[in-house]
């Protein structure tokens, strides 16, 4: 093998198209952009995403439903049962995590009536549905804001 007789493998190396230089090149005239149209047009070969032609694109024929609240991803619900590891007397949010009640990530919790409730449990700065409210109150306990 000698540094003269070295070449590139066959088809490694293809020469670049020179589009737009006669008829006979074979790529004259439209340069192979074919007629008209967005993509014969020099920038405007871009489509946006969601486009189809003109036709009514497929986000804006179907209906617009639902809702996602913000503030649902910040609390953690806390079913009513689960209050009877905890000691009787205030409970409050700190009380719940270090119990391990609610997650880490959690802003709030919100007392939700599954099961039933034996202890008196004060409620501070908790959210809890009417169920569980009527449940803590029938227990002798009370929730407040």
């Amino acid at each position: 093998m000698k540094l003269n007789t070295l070449k590139p493998a066959d088809g490694a190396r293809t020469e670049r198209k020179r589009v737009g230089r006669g008829i006979g090149s074979g790529l004259g005239k439209t340069a192979g952009r074919g007629h008209k149209g967005s993509f014969a047009r020099s920038g405007k070969g871009k489509i946006k995403a969601g486009f189809e032609g003109g036709q009514m694109p497929m986000q804006r024929r179907l209906p617009k439903i639902g809702f996602r609240s913000r503030t649902a991803a910040d609390t953690a619900e806390v079913l009513l049962y689960k209050l009877d590891v905890l000691e009787a007397g205030t409970v409050d949010f700190a009380a719940l995590r270090a119990a391990k009640l609610v997650p880490s990530t959690a802003k709030r919790a919100k007392i939700v009536k599954k099961g039933e409730v034996s202890k008196k449990f004060v409620l501070q700065g908790l959210l809890a549905t009417a169920g569980a409210r009527a449940a803590i109150e029938a227990a002798g306990g009370q929730v407040g804001e």
